[in-house]
């Protein structure tokens, strides 16, 4: 019963160890080509979910509203260009007093970022800013 048994196990061990490698088919390559073409496709249709912004405020002696912000492009393909973000001014309550819209004219490559400062007359009583990227071009 013993032999049976050993004879057996190896002959399952001779038969699922044959040594060969898997090679990458023609047919492989073309899925991943797809696969990466849907990647690019996503990231083209959807630049606002792979495009951040972050920044801040202050004030200068003239009394305008510096706002610095870097725009951050998390995308694995796509290099954008000529992002809008928009910039909401809010008071201490979290009423919104004011909007307005910078552009970034640079090509942001993936895994890349872009600063920008622009300056505002902002209304009286703002307390903080917030960005939120809208539209940009590939």
């Amino acid at each position: 019963m013993k032999l049976i048994l050993s004879l057996v196990i190896t002959t399952f061990l001779l038969t699922s160890c044959n040594g060969d490698s898997k090679t990458i088919t023609s047919k492989d390559e073309k899925n991943y080509e797809k696969s990466k073409e849907t990647l690019e496709q996503t990231e083209q249709k959807n630049p606002t979910k792979f495009i951040t912004v972050d920044g801040d405020k202050k004030k200068n002696l003239v009394g305008q509203t510096v706002v610095k912000a870097e725009v951050f492009n998390n995308a694995k393909i796509v290099t954008y260009k000529d992002v809008d973000v928009k910039i909401t001014f809010f008071s201490e309550t979290g009423a919104v007093l004011e909007e307005d819209h910078e552009t970034v004219y640079k090509s942001i490559a993936p895994g890349t970022s872009a600063k920008f400062k622009s300056k505002f007359f902002t209304p009286k009583g703002t307390d903080s800013v917030s960005f939120k990227i809208e539209t940009a071009k590939f």
